[in-house]
């Protein structure tokens, strides 16, 4: 088996063969992202196909390495990305999860870092903020080795919004979405900017394309896209996996390039001892740094209200879950 002490060896563990695992996995495959993907799940016989699955992709795409495997092979793997857990079902909010998963968690972090692990662990499943939180309390890593999914996929649909709006390339709209990634997420339209034009510098020079009504429904969209994609297909997968796979890529290309992420909160936002969704710096030792965007007043308030409703749950969730805190 060939090791990451080789050259250019890259090698990625995906625990959890749901639908957001296979969905990261084959956008990994069409992108060329690492060099080797282990599949990990309880479910061995889906893991086993996946990988054959996967594998007759790698003709068209690039060289990779796609294969079945267990816990034990995290020892030399640069990321362990987590996406097992019960899924989001219709109606449920994603702090519903709570106890769920961190009890399917626990079960995941221990033996990874029995395996000799001293990679970047990247949670992707939900509830997001807290389970990226309790990943860093179980396997007792830096901080900066620990990081989720945050508002990665929320700050890309807004992106997504805006640029329908206006008619432009997606691309050319840099927004994020702040704090959970849940109810409580919102958007920083202070520092939303098409083409280098501030919302508010748009607005002045487009008379009528934007109102702050149209700015809310925008927002509130954005917020409930899931429950939408839910409500019609059952599960939200393909941009979740997309945005996993561009997560890894800035991770193991030492990229040093800003996403908005779920990170550890040190005094940002006057916030502690949290995870929550901002931009921040990635590169190939993970969290480089974490950018504090300054915030309006209403903004200010809306993360604050999101950090207080995730410290509720945090609390509840680890009690009910013997987690220590």
């Amino acid at each position: 088996m060939t090791s990451t002490n080789s050259k250019n060896h890259q090698k990625v563990i995906l625990v959890g063969d749901g639908a957001v695992g296979s969905s990261f996995a084959y956008a990994m495959t069409l992108q060329g992202i690492a060099q080797e993907i282990v599949i990990v799940d309880i479910a061995k016989e889906r893991t086993v196909g996946d990988a054959l699955d996967l594998s007759d992709a790698v003709p068209y795409t690039f060289p990779k390495t796609i294969r079945s495997g267990e816990y034990s092979d995290a020892t030399d793997a640069d990321i362990v990305v987590i996406t097992a857990g019960a899924p989001q079902k219709p109606g449920e909010t994603r702090l519903d999860l709570v106890n769920k998963n961190l009890n399917i968690l626990k079960t995941i972090v221990n033996p990874i870092v029995e395996s000799g692990f001293n990679g970047i662990f990247l949670v992707a499943a939900n509830p997001v903020d807290i389970l990226t939180y309790a990943t860093l309390k179980l396997s007792g890593f830096p901080r900066h080795r620990v990081i989720g999914s945050g508002t990665s996929l929320d700050s890309n649909r807004l992106r997504k919004f805006v640029a329908e709006e206006v008619e432009v390339d997606p691309r050319s709209v840099h927004a994020y979405i702040l704090g959970e990634h849940g109810d409580s997420e919102f958007a920083a339209w202070s520092h939303v900017t098409i083409g280098g034009l501030t919302i508010k510098e748009w607005m002045a020079a487009h008379p009528g394309s934007f109102t702050h009504e149209r700015l809310e429904e925008i927002e509130k969209r954005t917020v409930n896209a899931a429950y939408e994609i839910i409500s019609g297909k059952g599960a939200t997968f393909y941009g979740v996996g997309t945005a996993l796979a561009r997560i890894c890529r800035a991770l193991l290309n030492n990229e040093n390039t800003v996403l908005p992420l779920s990170v550890y909160m040190d005094g940002q936002y006057g916030l502690n001892d949290l995870y929550v969704g901002t931009p921040a710096v990635v590169n190939k030792d993970g969290l480089r740094q974490v950018l504090e965007i300054p915030l309006n007043e209403e903004e200010t308030k809306r993360m604050q209200e999101s950090a207080t409703a995730l410290e509720k749950v945090i609390e509840d969730g680890f009690k009910a879950t013997d987690i220590k805190r």
